[in-house]
């Protein structure tokens, strides 16, 4: 029998392992088709085939079996491969763990009309059952993931106090929005040290294109092993724990990490457990009076709420979720996503940090590129493509949702309740790019206004058809309609020299 190990299913502690059999040959590819159907960054590419290796040489090295396919040496696809190693082994029983990615299931599922014996096993990862999340919200119109996660949080016990959640608030989000305050100095980061370049060299012989930079490959500094994982956060939860709550939204120039754990990508890699992660912050919290409430419920809430909710979304809504465009927008992506080189002081080092380090945290994700790809009409299919390519923890199930849905509200509102758009109002307020940026951020329509304001005004005025009537953003429409009409007329002018030089910005 084969049992196929994906490149995001590194969890050593899976029930597959307790036991050794010379009938069971565990199965690894580095695939040419995985690694290019998105432009992915380099260390993501690196990063993935990093852990698989280290994961394959610990299995080995308990005595399991291994068949391990590096690059250069396999079929372009999971497929092919597996078919391959099945032929040689003369087995049609292949046992795969449920792939977190629709068309990787497809793919595999598709195995089994060639007489090949397909089961499929949990991951044993996560902490909600897709089948209670679709019980839960298959016949709404809308999701909601507070009353998710206050079933999660009264399921699993964290953060509990009896039936009541801890401190007697079910989330603290109010006091998760401060800005660093001038002078605040952040202390240096921990990171693991890899020696990557024979990974690197693979790679390049086997001509797959990426994105971005890797920096000396003798240090690479994302995990590949569970236990760099493990140090990663618990340097985090001893020294950056307590300044998470508050500055979790915060955005500074040359400052990527902040006080985010970087632990999103070993948990996408399964390297780590989240139910564990989640009760290590609750310990830390009852145990330490420096970590405030708002700090643990605030980093549990993305893991136990935010996390789960996005993946039980992805298995209701595929495949049709990828085609949905609700504000049919077709504007291409700008090239300099691609380069980082533009005028714009929160889009050139939030793209910077990404290509640099594939990383940066979620408000820049939202409220920067997210907000600017939205407020300027860009395809979702194209934003779709560069976040499942630019940043290491991105895979669709955790992206796709993430971006089409509470990014650019491409599904109508079905998993947010309004866009998640602004002016350079609230990015001057989180962050110290517009201190820096060649655009004025208090005009709307001049010739040097930061386009996200004139672009903010543009967008509701033209989408108040879909819009108008959304409670939640009622008050912009009241100050839209009292603006005097030569001033809409200015912020239309502006927006649409905007939407004509996006190359230029």
């Amino acid at each position: 029998m084969v049992r196929l190990i994906l490149g995001d299913q590194l969890n050593r502690y899976h029930t597959w392992f307790s036991e050794q059999s010379d009938d069971i040959t565990y199965a690894f590819f580095e695939c040419y088709d995985e690694a290019t159907y998105a432009p992915h960054h380099i260390q993501k590419v690196v990063g993935i085939f990093a852990g698989m290796r280290a994961f394959a040489a610990e299995l080995q090295a308990q005595g399991h079996r291994v068949h391990y396919g590096s690059i250069g040496q396999t079929q372009p696809s999971l497929g092919e491969n597996l078919q391959k190693l099945c032929m040689e082994l003369n087995t049609q029983r292949i046992e795969i763990q449920q792939p977190d990615e629709y068309r990787v299931q497809e793919h595999l599922l598709s195995l089994s009309e060639n007489r090949f014996q397909i089961k499929v096993c949990s991951s044993e990862h996560f902490i909600a059952y897709v089948e209670d999340f679709k019980a839960q919200f298959s016949d709404k119109k809308t999701l909601l993931m507070e009353s998710f996660y206050r079933r999660m949080r009264k399921s699993t016990g964290i953060f509990m106090q009896g039936a009541q959640p801890l401190g007697g608030k079910w989330n603290y989000d109010a006091s998760n929005r401060k800005a660093l305050p001038k002078g605040h100095s952040i202390p240096p980061r921990y990171f693991p040290d890899t020696d990557v370049s024979a990974i690197l060299k693979d790679i390049q012989q086997a001509n797959i294109p990426t994105i971005g930079s890797l920096g000396d490959p003798k240090h690479f500094y994302w995990p590949t092993t569970p236990e760099q994982a493990k140090d990663i956060f618990y340097y985090w939860l001893e020294h950056d724990l307590p300044f998470f709550g508050d500055f979790q939204d915060a955005m500074a120039r040359n400052q990527w990490a902040m006080y985010h754990s970087r632990i999103s990508f070993a948990l996408n890699m399964k390297m780590i457990d989240p139910l564990w992660v989640c009760q290590e912050v609750e310990r830390a919290y009852h145990d330490r009076e420096e970590v405030s409430i708002n700090a643990a419920e605030g980093f549990i809430r993305q893991i136990l709420g935010w996390r789960e909710f996005m993946r039980g979304a992805y298995w209701i809504a595929m495949p049709d979720y990828e085609d949905l465009n609700y504000f049919n927008h077709s504007a291409p992506l700008p090239s300099w996503f691609w380069t980082g080189k533009t005028k714009m002081e929160c889009m050139k080092q939030s793209i910077g940090q990404s290509l640099d380090h594939a990383y940066a945290h979620h408000i820049q994700r939202l409220m920067i590129t997210g907000n600017f790809m939205l407020l300027a009409g860009i395809d979702p299919s194209e934003v779709d493509r560069w976040y499942l390519g630019i940043y290491i923890d991105a895979f669709q199930w955790v992206e796709i949702t993430n971006t089409r849905g509470m990014s650019q509200f491409a599904d109508g509102g079905w998993i947010a309740t309004k866009p998640y758009v602004s002016s350079a109002n609230y990015i001057h307020k989180m962050s110290d790019y517009c201190a820096h940026c060649p655009y004025d951020r208090k005009t709307r329509a001049e010739k040097n206004s930061c386009p996200f304001n004139a672009l903010y005004w543009d967008f509701y005025e033209r989408n108040e058809s879909q819009l108008g009537n959304n409670p939640r953003i009622g008050m912009v429409y009241r100050t839209l309609n009292k603006m005097k009409e030569a001033d809409k007329v200015a912020l239309r002018e502006r927006a649409r020299w905007i939407h004509d030089h996006l190359e230029n910005l």
